[in-house]
């Protein structure tokens, strides 16, 4: 082992190594070798990272990916690639639900790695399908609500199926990467038709219950689901975010938006949770009752909280986790306080919302599966407040604590974890600059990516929050008090406050280019060297944030280079990049590119114009000039040239 090897297996975090080298194997057991490694990085967490070794890439915009000179980016699994036997050719022009079943789902995002056996050769990618857009997506659809609403219930369950989730296995062989078609531990989650259960705390409560579910402990489907976790014993977690999309109401003025007020006696937990939607993308509420507001009020409760998901176990069903609240969830990254309690994060993405962290009543087993896959069912949920002295506290979120006490709204935990968003606002939490992914790394720093805030008003700011309109987004690193993530206190400081490097109120380290500076940072990935990666995501407005494609970017964030950051590698025009993920032994990252063509095309000057999936600026990952096929959401594989671990 190199000094350089050395130095990255001493600085690797502990939620890093639980979460790769100690990722539960098919036999559920953990080798003695992950275990004191575990011990040795826990012991030496502060140690600072090693810095990045590679040639940072030109920032642009193209119809291409780029990706760091001496590597190789390939896509690895498409929208619609087949996952088993039986498995149709993807066929945008004639697709099924029963088909889209059977393949990779659309608009990839998180995404966890799960070793077979302890490998770094063999395992399964646990992927995130968040969305589907209509008009990017079938043939013959315009870029109008009118048309997008019109797709019928045919093309309406094809969505459905499109988004939730995928299960597959892939494998390394002679140093390239493939997926294992047909694999018994394949498996698709859907929003149409997959069972789920609910327990926690809002389990049975009145206001989960529907006409389909008089229970309220049973659900079908999930959506939304933007970035998650892989936990210490290897089940999934799926965060819902913008599930106020998917429901439909008739009651529209005429400009065709919903009315406002709407909700009877859930008016002001709708009006907070932005339901229904102006923005909505989906007709589903045409098709489906459930989907229906004007038929059903309860199912949108029934959205908006964490899946947890076992993916070495088809059998089991997937649960949906109350006790961790529920709001437009962003991540759920999680690592082991020094009592052994599960400590899970989270984000609300959205404007002036709040950061939120799980501690569990029970404490993790190495050798217990069964009960480590109940760990979520119950504890207590924190919110942040960010203090301008540079301390925060974690406000606990339960009834008669702090402003809750005396609150008729909540009077049990079950009203809490329904209109979490209220009960945090109530509490006194911080407001913050739409809060996205929420990542612990080494010696309890904590990350929070706030990606931009276009409603906070000059006069507004505070010291988390600095810049009023916020545009370009920045980065919060947190460090828990005695660097144990079950701490109840904390203290923060402003990594970098992004955008171009001159102009726009951003903060940069000296050294970082005009390539490396970014803007509306997104998901965020520690690697198993301790360092931090950024993935961008600039939405419809990159032409004028910065005039250039989304990217993933690397970020020191301790030391002399704090604040310093390089582009490794470039998406397509119209994409984010999201999900960064790393294998165990530093060799291999995996990579979503979600959307590609879809985010304002009209201002790339050689193409001048929306997409569609008739008409798209780039057919990306296709590249045969006589395609046919619409661009298609990837998860992309990142290796070195030769092999050897990335940017060491």
């Amino acid at each position: 082992m190199s000094a350089s090897d050395t130095a990255g297996v001493a600085s690797v975090s502990r939620r890093s190594v639980v979460q790769g080298a100690l990722a539960v194997a098919l036999a559920s057991t953990v080798s003695p070798i992950a275990l004191l490694l575990v011990e040795k990085a826990h012991a030496q967490s502060t140690a600072e990272p090693l810095t990045f070794n590679f040639a940072e890439i030109a920032a642009g915009v193209d119809a291409n990916h780029h990706v760091a000179e001496g590597y190789e980016a390939k896509p690895l699994l498409r929208w619609g690639d087949p996952l088993f036997a039986d498995a149709p050719a993807f066929t945008p022009d004639a697709q099924t639900a029963n088909a889209q079943k059977r393949q990779f789902g659309a608009n990839c995002d998180f995404i966890g790695y799960v070793p077979i056996d302890g490998s770094n050769d063999r395992g399964l990618l646990c992927v995130n399908h968040e969305y589907i857009e209509a008009y990017m997506s079938f043939p013959g659809v315009k870029r109008s609500k009118a048309s997008v609403y019109g797709i019928g219930p045919d093309k309406t369950a094809v969505e459905m199926t499109a988004i939730g989730g995928s299960i597959v296995e892939i494998v390394r062989k002679d140093g390239a990467w493939s997926y294992v078609r047909d694999s018994k531990f394949n498996r698709r989650i859907t929003a149409l038709d997959t069972p789920m259960r609910i327990d926690g705390p809002a389990a049975g409560h009145a206001r989960m219950m529907t006409a389909e579910d008089a229970t309220g402990t049973k659900c079908i489907g999930t959506l939304g689901n933007c970035a998650g976790g892989i936990t210490p014993w290897g089940t999934w977690l799926l965060a819902e975010e913008n599930f106020q999309l998917y429901f439909w109401t008739d009651k529209r003025n005429d400009k065709g938006e919903p009315e406002k007020g709407l909700g009877g006696g859930q008016k002001a937990s709708w009006a907070k949770y932005g339901v229904p939607s102006s923005r909505d993308t989906a007709g589903w509420g045409l098709h489906h009752a459930r989907f229906n507001l004007d038929k059903e009020a309860n199912e949108v409760n029934r959205f908006g909280w964490i899946v947890e998901v076992d993916p070495l176990d088809p059998d089991f069903v997937p649960v949906k986790r109350t006790a961790l609240g529920r709001c437009r969830h962003e991540g759920a990254e999680n690592a082991l306080a020094n009592s052994g309690q599960i400590v899970v994060y989270t984000g609300d993405d959205d404007r002036n919302q709040f950061v939120y962290k799980f501690v569990s009543k029970g404490t993790y087993k190495p050798d217990d599966r069964k009960h480590n896959r109940e760990l979520l069912s119950d504890g207590t949920l924190y919110v942040a407040r960010y203090d301008d002295d540079f301390t925060g506290q974690w406000l606990k979120l339960a009834p008669g604590e702090g402003k809750l006490a005396g609150d008729t709204r909540f009077p049990t935990l079950a009203e809490i974890m329904i209109d979490t968003r209220i009960a945090a606002e109530v509490l006194g939490a911080t407001p913050m600059d739409r809060p996205e992914d929420v990542e612990p790394g080494p010696g309890g720093r904590v990350i929070v990516a706030l990606t931009n805030n276009s409603e906070r008003l000059p006069g507004g700011e505070d010291k988390s929050n600095p810049r009023a309109p916020n545009p370009h987004g920045h980065i919060i690193e947190m460090i828990e008090d005695g660097g144990d993530v079950g701490a109840t206190s904390f203290r923060w400081s402003i990594v970098v406050k992004a955008g171009p490097k001159t102009g726009a109120g951003a903060d940069w380290h000296k050294d970082t280019t005009d390539n490396g500076s970014f803007s509306c940072p997104d998901n965020v990935a520690f690697d198993p060297a301790g360092r931090l990666w950024i993935a961008t995501d600039q939405g419809r407005g990159w032409a004028t944030l910065t005039g250039r494609a989304d990217g993933l970017y690397a970020l020191d964030f301790m030391g002399a280079n704090r604040g310093r950051s390089r582009l490794f590698f470039r998406a397509p025009v119209g994409a984010e990049v999201g999900g960064p993920r790393f294998t165990a032994d530093g060799t291999t990252l995996f990579l979503s590119v979600q959307h590609p063509s879809a985010d304002n095309t009209k201002d790339w000057a050689p193409f001048g114009r929306d997409s569609t999936a008739d008409d798209p600026a780039t057919r990306w990952p296709d590249t045969d000039p006589a395609s046919k096929m619409p661009p298609r959401a990837s998860v992309v594989v990142i290796t070195r040239k030769g092999g050897g671990r990335i940017a060491v």
